[in-house]
């Protein structure tokens, strides 16, 4: 089993920029494929972005590519989404989730391991 600690969130304003990270422990997250997902108040979980267990594909949502990046270190046992040119929408907590298939998913049901949450607040 693996222990997921997510941080780097904050209050922004819209533009601006945020890193958030992702730490595990308990097992060593080369062995995940991990995603980020995000939730706004009212609304379904969704996801943000997704890596591969060795960090050489990356997906992301149409509402985010070009703005945000996945990226990780396997040797720091941590995940990372770079957060740049951010808008109001962008506002909602922020998880990242680990799934043990290969396999790419898009949904929240697909992912094994989730941490508490981070939240992202982006004023106008």
């Amino acid at each position: 089993q693996v222990q997921l600690v997510e941080s780097g969130g904050g209050l922004v304003q819209a533009g601006g920029s945020l890193r958030l990270s992702c730490t595990a422990s308990g097992r060593t997250l080369s062995n995940y494929l991990m995603g980020w997902f995000r939730q706004a108040p009212g609304k379904e979980r969704e996801f943000v972005a997704a890596i591969s267990r060795g960090g050489t594909n990356t997906y992301h949502a149409d509402s985010v590519k070009g703005r945000f990046t996945i990226s990780r270190d396997n040797a720091k046992n941590t995940v990372y989404l770079q957060m740049n040119s951010l808008k109001p929408e962008d506002t909602a907590v922020y998880y990242c989730a680990a799934r043990q298939r290969r396999v790419v998913s898009f949904y929240v049901n697909d992912y094994d391991y989730w941490g508490q949450g981070t939240q992202v607040t982006v004023s106008s």
